[in-house]
């Protein structure tokens, strides 16, 4: 599927975003590519957090909190891939 990749990029994109907008994090910047590089660096850092935070539950068994981990990444678990050399088969299985 390709839902929960999709998901499990714009969502740490927008909460970067919003804790940027949100807490001001007292930069003042009036670049808006100043800006936007901070807000890439908070959903990175973001992303990061919870994605260790995910794999954490995984492997200490708390099924919980991997979930709420995923959760706050946009979706409850992370994207399973299949590995195959062949791309029309990629293609085929990203469109279910």
């Amino acid at each position: 599927m390709l839902l929960p990749s999709i998901l499990r990029t714009v969502v740490p994109l927008l909460a970067g975003w919003a804790l940027t907008v949100l807490t001001g994090l007292g930069l003042h910047a009036d670049s808006t590519a100043v800006a936007g590089g901070v807000t890439i660096a908070v959903a990175a850092a973001y992303y990061l957090a919870f994605r260790i935070l995910e794999r954490i539950g995984e492997k200490i068994s708390v099924p919980w909190l991997a979930t709420l981990a995923g959760l706050l990444l946009g979706y409850a678990r992370p994207p399973r891939y299949e590995p195959t050399d062949d791309v029309g088969a990629l293609i085929r299985a990203s469109r279910q």
